[in-house]
């Protein structure tokens, strides 16, 4: 998706759910849940056909997640970033942190999903700031496992 801010395509899909009949129900699919990922192919409209789909197959809801970058999140993760890599300003994560904030309370992530016999299906749609967000964390949450885990294996060396 080029755009930066998906404010105003959360503002479509909004409407043609509900022209399509279908109710909206806040939630959020998590990836413990079988479910099966809409491939889009490129085509920025795909939500469109994936609502029709979900109209075809007699679903009588379509949930919807949306997830926005919170400055909060934001200054945590800034820090985070600063801490992981302290002294080095220059640090490739800490330079993406804070290439980030210019997006903070933009909407980055929407999430439609329905179910069709027992599985979920699901279309995502998100901005290249909000991937590179979510990569981001995972690099610091994989440092934070690495270092706990070490911090814990060193403890044991101790106790023996």
């Amino acid at each position: 998706m080029s755009t930066e801010n998906l404010l105003s395509l959360k503002d479509d899909m909004v409407a043609f759910i509900e022209g399509h009949g279908l109710h909206r129900v806040p939630g959020y699919v998590t990836e413990d849940i079988p479910s099966i990922v809409w491939d889009g192919q490129g085509n920025p409209d795909a939500w469109k056909d994936f609502v029709e789909m979900a109209k075809h197959a007699g679903a009588p809801f379509v949930t919807f997640s949306e997830m926005a970058l919170e400055r909060e999140e934001l200054d945590e993760l800034v820090d985070e970033a600063g801490e992981m890599n302290f002294p080095d300003e220059e640090a490739t994560e800490l330079v993406e942190a804070q290439w980030l904030r210019k997006y903070a309370g933009m909407l980055g992530y929407i999430q439609l999903g329905f179910v069709y016999q027992g599985l979920v299906f699901i279309h995502e749609t998100t901005t290249e700031w909000y991937e590179r967000y979510q990569a981001l964390l995972e690099d610091i949450e994989s440092f934070q496992d690495i270092v706990i885990d070490d911090a814990h294996h060193h403890d044991h060396d101790e106790d023996e």
